[in-house]
């Protein structure tokens, strides 16, 4: 393996910090004790972490989004999964239109799926209903999964499923026992980027929320036009953190790695 050169490493250390950068800022700014969006220049405060938490809004806001992302994760796996299996071990008329299907929203703008989202729910009479919000982070979710999964599928070894099939094992045994420990890492890695996505989802969220669905994403969004002060920071600070207790305990349990280049 060769090794960078002073040039390669000096180049990916400002990539990194430039990438970096902005992030810091904004949990530093968090810890202001000024009025105003500023550097902790006169010590360290937790007071916008506090307003927070005792901002109703901000606080059901977060617990929509919060469900939502788990719900949109969750039922987007279990549309992905089986989606994936048949995609790629079996060849079936219109398989690639499917395929296409599934991660078409990937290059369609969440502008555009928004106001088609909610021409759809004004057509249905949803309009404003957290079901259907559920369903419209689903279609937006999905192709993330989706393609985690392909790649653990192409990389698998079926002759563990073979095996198991000799001993008599039904496809129910084999699935339940042997496919889906095997491609756990790719599963778990979809959910965790499906929750990421559905959780800051705000274009499309914007058009299709009613004041009882606000999103959190959506009610930063509308406070920012309303106000400049530090709580945003402390909002941003908080996904942050959360985020990245997420991803570590994520390369820890499987390793990124493996979850998103499909090694064993």
């Amino acid at each position: 393996m060769t090794r960078n050169g002073p040039v390669a490493l000096f180049f990916h250390t400002l990539v990194v910090l430039f990438m970096l950068a902005p992030l810091v800022i904004v949990c530093l700014v968090a810890f202001t004790p000024e009025n105003t969006l500023s550097l902790p220049t006169r010590g360290l405060s937790l007071r916008w972490f506090e307003a927070v938490f005792h901002h109703p809004d901000f606080v059901q806001s977060f617990w929509n989004s919060l469900w939502l992302a788990l719900l949109s994760a969750t039922l987007a796996v279990a549309l992905a999964v089986p989606a994936s299996l048949a995609i790629t071990r079996w060849e079936f008329p219109g398989r690639g239109f499917l395929n296409g299907l599934f991660l078409s929203p990937l290059i369609i703008p969440h502008l555009v799926l928004g106001v088609a989202m909610l021409r759809l729910f004004a057509l249905v009479g949803a309009t404003g209903s957290f079901g259907w919000l559920v369903a419209a982070h689903i279609v937006i979710v999905t192709p993330y999964v989706m393609r985690l999964l392909i790649a653990a599928i192409t990389g698998f070894d079926r002759s563990v499923e073979h095996a198991a099939y000799s001993l008599g094992a039904s496809e129910a045994t084999v699935f339940r026992r042997v496919t889906l420990p095997m491609i756990l890492p790719g599963v778990t890695g979809g959910w965790l980027i499906a929750f990421i996505n559905s959780f800051d989802e705000l274009t499309m969220s914007i058009f299709i929320t009613s004041p009882s669905t606000v999103t959190l994403p959506v009610r930063m969004y509308m406070y920012a036009t309303e106000s400049i002060d530090p709580m945003m920071a402390a909002v941003s600070a908080i996904i942050i953190g959360i985020t990245v207790v997420a991803v570590l305990l994520l390369d820890r349990v499987y390793g990124l790695d493996r979850i998103l280049v499909g090694q064993k």
